[in-house]
Order: C-alpha cells, then sequence, then structure tokens
C-alpha cells in the first residue's frame, strides 16, 4: 500500500481544511519577516530563568563560588537576547497588517527585557520566601535543596512570578504561555495576573487554580485541588460576558485552605482564616474565622 491508493481520501481533506469558512477565526497569517513566539525557545527562557534564580540545582551543575558570576553573566545575556525577540514576537502577534518591524518596537521589546533582568533580583528574593514557606510548611523535607529541586510549587511559582512581570508590563500572549507551561509540567494552574505574596506555599500542588483577579498575601498555604475561582460574571447588553473586573477573592495574611475547598467570587478572606477540606465559600469571612463540614459533612458550619 502506498499514498497513492489514498489519494481521493486525503484530497477530499486537504480541500476540506482548506475552505475558508472551516478556519474561520482559528488562523493565524504569518507575514514573512515578523516573527513568532515559539514554545521551545520559551522553554529555554524559563529554564535559564531557574538556572538564573536557583544556580546549580537548573541548567549547569558544576559551578561554585569562582564560576557562578561568569555562568550566571552568560546565562543572563543569553536570557535577555531570547526574551527580547519573544517579546517583541508578541506585541506583532495577532495584529493585521503589520508587514515590517520599527527601530521604536525593537526599542520597546529590549526596553521591558532589560527591566525584567533588573527584576531578577526581587525575583529571586520572593522565590527564597516561598522556598522557606515549603519547607516550613512540610515535615517531610529535609532541606532546602530538596524543596528547590523537587516540590511542584517552586516551579510554578519560577514561572508565575517571572510571567507577572511581563503582564504587568502589557507585554501580549507570553505570560500566558508561560503559566501554562508550568500547568502542563505540575498541575497547578495560576494566571499571571493573579497578585501574591511572599512567603506563599502550596502543598502537593496538583488541580489547584488561582484566577486572573486573585489577590493574596503573605504567608498563605494552600492544599491540592483547591480553587479560587469566579461565579457567574455579569454580561454586555449584547449577552457577552463583561472583562476585566475583579472577580476573584481576595486572601489576607496567614490563610490556609485547605484540599479540594473552592473560593468563589470577589469575596474577603480575612486574616488568620482557616477554611477546611471540600469546602464551597461564597462569603467573605472575618478574621481568624475556621470554616469546617458539620459532622454529617453535608453542610458548611462556622467555628
Amino acid at each position: 500500500m502506498s499514498v497513492t491508493d489514498f489519494t481521493p481520501i486525503l484530497t477530499k481533506a486537504i480541500t476540506e481544511l482548506s475552505r475558508s469558512e472551516s478556519y474561520k477565526g482559528l488562523i493565524h497569517q504569518h507575514a514573512d519577516g515578523i516573527p513568532l513566539p515559539s514554545g521551545q525557545i520559551l522553554q529555554e527562557i524559563i529554564e535559564l530563568t531557574r538556572s538564573i534564580i536557583f544556580p546549580g540545582y537548573f541548567g549547569q551543575s558544576t559551578l561554585n563560588s569562582h564560576t557562578i558570576r561568569y555562568h550566571i553573566g552568560v546565562n543572563v545575556e543569553r536570557l535577555f537576547d531570547l526574551l527580547t525577540r519573544q517579546i517583541l514576537a508578541a506585541q506583532c502577534f495577532g495584529k493585521e497588517k503589520v508587514l515590517s518591524i520599527s527601530d521604536e518596537q525593537r526599542k520597546e521589546a529590549a526596553g521591558i527585557a532589560a527591566d525584567i533582568m533588573a527584576k531578577l533580583p526581587d525575583i529571586r528574593s520572593i522565590l527564597a520566601t516561598d522556598v522557606e514557606a515549603a519547607f516550613n510548611g512540610d515535615p517531610a523535607a529535609e532541606n532546602y535543596g530538596e524543596i528547590i529541586s523537587c516540590y511542584p510549587v517552586i516551579k510554578a511559582l519560577v514561572n508565575y512570578r517571572f510571567a507577572h512581570e511581563l503582564y504587568v508590563r502589557g507585554v501580549p500572549l507570553l505570560p500566558r504561555i508561560i503559566t501554562e507551561m508550568a500547568h502542563s509540567e505540575t498541575g497547578i494552574d495560576i494566571h499571571p495576573g493573579a497578585v501574591i505574596g511572599h512567603h506563599f506555599t502550596i502543598d502537593h500542588g496538583t488541580g489547584v487554580v488561582i484566577g486572573a483577579t486573585c489577590i493574596i498575601g503573605n504567608h498563605v498555604k494552600l492544599y491540592q485541588g483547591v480553587t479560587l475561582g469566579a461565579k457567574s460574571f455579569p454580561l454586555d447588553e449584547n449577552g457577552n460576558p463583561i472583562k476585566g473586573i475583579p472577580r476573584h477573592p481576595i486572601l489576607e495574611d496567614n490563610v490556609i485552605v485547605y484540599s479540594n475547598a473552592t473560593v468563589l467570587g470577589r469575596i474577603t478572606i480575612g486574616k488568620g482564616t482557616i477554611i477546611g477540606g471540600n469546602i464551597w465559600v461564597t462569603e467573605s469571612t472575618k478574621p481568624g474565622e475556621l470554616l469546617v463540614q458539620n459532622q454529617k459533612g453535608r453542610t458548611m458550619g462556622r467555628e
């Protein structure tokens, strides 16, 4: 059997797939000379970022105090170059009639990339608090190296905290790709628009969802399966969802949310609140509340 034996079937499929009505809204028409965002390059960007933030744990494993400046220098320069090109590609992506890239666009992309490089020390500092929170929150953890090397929350937070810096600078597309890469890798879904304080951790992690307009304070801990989501949101006069409105929860400092709890809507979970597992929360709480199921496990009670 050869391809020619199936030519009529293949020809019919090609014809149907090429009909303009079949790909309406699904096609990206690429202009010659205009770069496209690359998943492969973005993966390298994340690997470089992790190796810069946690030297020796990711990337080059043979560095020491004598070679660290050289290795970080090489990685930062490589990261700056790749990120500049990907920011430029993202700025052009989805825009109609982009025939060429201006010097102003190149300068803007390089400026944003330079801003991100300048933020790397701050990103490392806050990730260090996340490592500390994960270590202090898990009696099974033996040392910080185990947390950095093995715990999915750290990988997810590197992606999130890097992507968040791109997001607040208005870079399109890339922040979502980067956090979705972490989602695929770890099972933790954090929107880059969320605001998350220091000493944040997620135990186990799988199935956690943190929505775009969430605000999370300091020393907050989530367990697996937690959803910080939105309720149904208002529609405009044409029946379309109104976007850009705050619709996800605010978690104040020192909140703990146990596994498979669902917290929905623009509510405030007060400082020090503990939310038990498998609970549906749609109302704000006072500071220090404990929300648990009743003994029959059917309704929510407050203690």
